[in-house]
């Protein structure tokens, strides 16, 4: 087998894949799956601050053009988007899928593992690059126990890890081996815009060890013969106005902790989604002079791996769940 095939074939077939699910499943009585740790049985039907119980959410599955070229490639990242989320950001653009009003259901129909796993090889089906797993950290089990029902079944292409980078390392241990490519949000360089605008504590202690756990596993990232990424780290970085994101520190601690040669995705999308009209330090979009310094930054640290957007990104890069058909694509 190649060097670069995905790292779970191996696994599956020696049973190890089974074995890492169940390890992870014990990880939800008492929940200690992220950071939170919020200590509610899972198993059980509590379903903790995530509002997700033993079976994950299926919200949304389909091909995504529309993420950095080295994800999506010429034919798509075959997306599937977990409903809930351990993070509350107001400025969510997931928001109808991650935090829908209080008593509402959260999006898409609760999957057994067979039922993921035969969406991921449906999306395969379609010529997927890869299946990339949209907010799994609070998931993490499910999301594996289906990997090992779609690899029994002929699943073969690589698995992307989407977080927010709020990820526990006990989890993210189990999944070394299982996941081929990460790509993790750093969110803020500094906690106190993180537990006020998304309910996160101690968020750059927790985020920068997930990180750097994940860059031990899979190193830099690595293309294929089609300059898809099949193997490595990519971190993403959304630029907030009011320098709320504290991108300074952000990019310095990639820098130092994860090295020069780490993959960035800086991103100018931002737009006032879910709560943020309300919040006045978070009601508008970018500026230029906010971001242009962004770039210099990137190159007075030596980080020139990855991608920047453009700053008229974020009239561009706003999915619509509620829309028939996809959401991404109008």
């Amino acid at each position: 087998m190649s060097p670069l095939a995905p790292r779970y074939l191996d696994l599956a077939r020696s049973g190890e894949l089974d074995r890492r699910a169940a390890a992870l499943e014990a990880l939800l009585a008492p929940c200690r799956l992220c950071p939170h740790e919020c200590g509610d049985d899972r198993r059980r039907g509590a379903t903790g601050r995530c509002r997700t119980g033993m079976r994950a959410h299926l919200a949304s599955a389909c091909l995504h053009r529309g993420e950095e070229p080295v994800i999506s490639g010429a034919r798509g990242s075959g997306t599937i988007f977990f409903g809930g989320c351990n993070l509350h950001c107001v400025f969510c653009q997931n928001h109808t899928l991650s935090q829908p009003p209080a008593g509402a259901a959260l999006p898409g129909p609760e999957g057994s593992a067979d039922e993921l796993g035969a969406a991921m090889l449906a999306l395969q089906a379609e010529g997927a690059h890869n299946i990339n797993w949209v907010s799994p950290s609070h998931v993490v089990p499910q999301a594996v126990a289906g990997l090992a029902a779609a690899a029994r079944a002929g699943l073969r292409i690589p698995i992307v890890y989407n977080s927010n980078g709020y990820d526990g390392l006990a989890a993210l241990r189990l999944l070394d081996g299982v996941v081929d490519v990460y790509l993790p949000d750093l969110k803020y360089g500094a906690d106190e815009p993180a537990a006020r605008y998304s309910r996160a504590h101690a968020y750059t202690r927790h985020a920068i060890a997930a990180l750097v756990e994940m860059k031990r596993q899979v190193g830099d990232l690595v293309q294929g013969d089609d300059e898809v990424a099949v193997r490595g780290l990519l971190v993403r970085h959304l630029v907030l106005p009011n320098e709320l994101s504290h991108t300074r520190a952000v990019l310095e601690t990639i820098a130092r902790r994860l090295g020069p040669g780490t993959w960035l995705s800086i991103m100018s999308q931002y737009y006032p989604a879910h709560h943020a009209a309300r919040v006045p330090l978070l009601s508008r979009p970018l500026r230029q002079g906010e971001y242009a310094p962004v770039l210099a930054w990137l190159e007075e640290l030596g980080l020139e791996e990855g991608f920047a957007q453009e700053l008229e990104s974020a009239a561009t890069y706003r999915p619509d769940f509620a829309r028939p058909g996809h959401p991404f694509e109008r």
